[in-house]
């Protein structure tokens, strides 16, 4: 069947607004391709216009015309916003929902068993390129199907499949923990700001330390233990910095983080 568009965004704030200019500059959807729609007329056609893509003030016209929906809305919205949706939409059409705690079921309840559903978790690097985006299907999704979502989220960092079962240790190793990796970094740069640098190049030491340990661990295939080891001289200052960490349970710490947004997320879901 042919689509008038190959992407409709059925609002772009934030994070669907970063999808949507990051999936753009990536090339994963070209701007004739792809519509927008949004309820704040101003701001949508200030959108279309930069971006030069359709602008809908219709949600019931964009999901006739685009191949695969990417729901940008709020959580809370899904009430009053899907059953308008259900109206007009087909099962040719991929569904996918960013939103925290709608599942797969929810969405199916709304849209029929025959509805083609993803349910993706990004997080916030998305927004230079550095992101990292689960993403999960029902039955229905073929592969290539697939494929065509996965490659828009690519276009932000990196997509990978995983079980909708899944979502909750997503959102602890992943959707949330950017936040506590902003903190760890902040610490850094205190620290260093106390022994007397100046705030701005304190961050910058930090924050590079911190991409160069992450981009280690992505493409040496060294396990991060491993690495950890290899930078540990006996005797030497990083040693006396990680025995320090292991004595206050920092490790420990960080796990109870990570538990505490599972089991938020858990509570969530619907």
């Amino acid at each position: 069947m042919a689509y008038q568009y190959e992407a409709g965004f059925i609002g772009a704030g934030n994070m669907g607004g970063a999808i949507l200019r990051g999936a753009l500059a990536g090339g994963a959807l070209a701007a004739e391709e792809t519509a927008v729609f949004g309820v704040q007329k101003d701001k949508l056609a200030h959108t279309a216009a930069e971006l030069k893509i359709a602008p809908y003030t219709d949600v019931q016209e964009i999901v006739r015309d685009c191949k695969i929906l990417i729901f940008g809305f709020k959580p809370q919205k899904f009430d009053e916003v899907v059953p308008k949706i259900a109206e007009v939409y087909t099962n040719d059409k991929v569904v996918v929902s960013m939103a925290a705690g709608i599942s797969i079921a929810y969405l199916e309840d709304y849209l029929g068993e025959g509805a083609k559903i993803v349910r993706i978790m990004p997080n916030t690097p998305a927004l230079v390129g550095a992101g990292m985006t689960s993403v999960s299907r029902n039955g229905n999704v073929t592969d290539t199907e697939l494929a065509d979502v996965k490659r828009i989220f690519d276009a932000l960092g990196r997509a990978a499949e995983v079980p909708e079962d899944m979502i909750h240790a997503v959102i602890g190793v992943s959707g949330s923990s950017p936040a506590f990796t902003y903190m760890y970094i902040d610490a850094l740069a205190k620290e260093a700001q106390s022994g007397g640098m100046e705030s701005a190049k304190a961050l910058e030491f930090a924050a590079q330390a911190v991409l160069g340990a992450a981009k280690m661990v992505l493409e040496t295939g060294l396990l991060p233990e491993q690495l950890r080891i290899n930078v540990c001289s006996p005797g030497g200052t990083t040693i006396e910095g990680v025995e320090k960490l292991r004595e206050l349970k920092f490790e420990e710490t960080i796990r109870a983080g990570a538990r505490a947004a599972v089991e938020k997320s858990k509570t969530m879901t619907k």
